[in-house]
């Protein structure tokens, strides 16, 4: 009989799209608050690869990635998701404006080997994970470089963020070393 094994931890990163800078900050603010402290946080991006969001959080989108700064069980994810979905809903009654969604927040998790995105919307390359959300595979690391899926969205193929992951992916590797050195 195989024995089951407690999974490797994991960095936790959040997807940020906001309707401007203000809000990009609230967002951070409010993550490092709620979910603990940050330690990457990527340049800023216009968000241009897709308008789906353009009526709930304005016309000049905004995209930045940030990452927390401890490991944490990948088994956290819907609970994660869930916490950024509570932060949104609070940011949208604070930063109150013409768009209803002043920011979108999508946690995710990096492993050395995939990113892996939480959703509350299945679909058919996409897993449950309790609580009533879903989990998708959307990069995998493979032969130093991070490959997008067939369904991987366009924004997340660009070499900007596949620069950014690999940041985290390195510090990720750097915290497991030195965890296990200190055991």
């Amino acid at each position: 009989m195989w024995e089951p094994k407690e999974p490797n931890p994991v960095k936790y990163i959040v997807g940020i799209l906001a309707r401007d800078e203000c809000c990009l900050g609230a967002a951070r603010d409010a993550a490092a608050s709620q979910l603990g402290p940050l330690d990457l946080i990527s340049d800023i991006w216009p968000f241009e690869k897709t308008d789906y969001y353009r009526d709930q959080t304005g016309p000049a989108i905004l995209r930045q990635f940030i990452s927390l700064e401890r490991l944490a069980d990948p088994g956290e994810l819907a609970q994660i998701k869930h916490r950024t979905n509570r932060i949104e809903q609070e940011l949208a009654a604070m930063l109150a404006g013409p768009y209803p969604r002043p920011v979108n927040l999508d946690p995710g998790i990096i492993e050395p080997s995939k990113l892996v995105l939480a959703t509350t919307k299945n679909y058919a390359h996409r897993v449950y994970i309790g609580a009533k959300m879903y989990a998708e595979v959307t990069l995998v690391f493979d032969r130093g470089a991070w490959c997008p899926l067939p369904y991987t969205y366009p924004d997340y193929r660009q070499q900007t963020y596949f620069d950014f992951f690999s940041e985290v992916r390195v510090r990720l590797l750097q915290q497991r070393k030195s965890e296990t050195h200190e055991k």
